[in-house]
């Protein structure tokens, strides 16, 4: 028997893992898990600045802000889930609600404001502008842009994951973990369109109640964030420290995000034009079935 090196046997390694980190999913497992969102979000957002520039070129030309504000959107989304900021939230509550509030408050506002759906119906042939206004004229799409389902899909959604057992499921890593993010970012979006969303939306209230539903949105976050900085009814098993800072970021940055949102609804607010053309309790934006050439910028 030849003597040489003797090495650790596979049940004698123990890997060390930092509290409160995300877990880990093999290594190489891992990395391709975390270059997806960014790979993805990098295609989508090639796809817009083409469509964009093949757009500005027309007549009508296409805003070089909804532009700006769609890639300030992509850049909060990678920056959130790809180096410091993803560093910081395997490691601190601090920063898990840092990641959640570029996700899910922020970075949905230039996404939506940029009106992609108005981009991608001016950029397809009439006939197929006219098969995306009939899926969005569908009842399943009724129901989501309902205002108060949008609401209980991102703020309902944040009271469930700190008030239930769902967090400690959520931050041990894995698709939970992924599936977390994914739904605050396409709730976040939702909320963001059916309160002041540019685009042409199905059915869409009008201006108060959708002041009515923000600010109950407002009053929610206000009350989550208070009762996370005083410990109370939440089920987040971080140090104090964390969850007291974690709670202030939520108050404030909360705050910052749901006020632009609504002076993004407010400055568009035309209740001369809306009077008149809308039944009661909805304003005139709807998919209209004609060509998508009538879309402007």
């Amino acid at each position: 028997m030849r003597r040489g090196r003797a090495y650790p046997r596979r049940a004698d390694v123990v890997i060390a893992l930092p509290q409160g980190t995300h877990g880990v999913h093999g290594v190489h497992g891992g990395d391709l898990v975390a270059a997806l969102p960014p790979t993805v979000l990098a295609v989508v957002a090639v796809g817009y600045v083409l469509l964009a520039v093949r757009r500005g070129r027309e007549p009508k030309g296409w805003s070089r802000w909804r532009t700006a504000g769609f890639l300030a959107g992509v850049a909060l989304v990678v920056a959130a889930v790809t180096g410091p900021v993803a560093a910081f939230a395997g490691t601190d509550f601090r920063g898990h609600m840092l990641q959640h509030l570029m996700i899910g408050m922020l970075a949905p506002l230039g996404l939506v404001l940029a009106a992609p759906v108005t981009l991608l119906l001016r950029s397809l042939p009439p006939v197929h502008g006219r098969r995306v206004g009939a899926v969005l004229r569908r009842r399943a799409v009724h129901l989501l842009t309902d205002p108060w389902i949008a609401l209980l899909l991102s703020v309902g959604a944040m009271v469930a994951l700190y008030c239930t057992p769902l967090y400690r499921i959520t931050s041990t890593g894995g698709l939970p973990h992924h599936l977390t993010h994914l739904h605050f970012l396409l709730s976040g979006c939702l909320f963001a369109w059916v309160i002041a969303g540019p685009d042409p939306a199905p059915r869409r209230p009008s201006v108060p109640l959708r002041l009515v539903v923000l600010g109950v949105a407002i009053a929610v976050h206000t009350a989550l964030s208070q009762l996370m900085y005083a410990g109370l009814l939440v089920d987040v098993p971080v140090p104090a420290e964390q969850l007291r800072g974690a709670a202030e970021i939520m108050y404030y940055g909360g705050d910052i995000a749901e006020l632009l949102l609504a002076f993004a609804l407010v400055s568009t607010w035309r209740p001369a034009r809306a009077a008149g053309r809308a039944g009661p309790g909805s304003s005139p934006e709807a998919f209209p079935a004609g060509p998508a050439s009538r879309y402007g910028r």
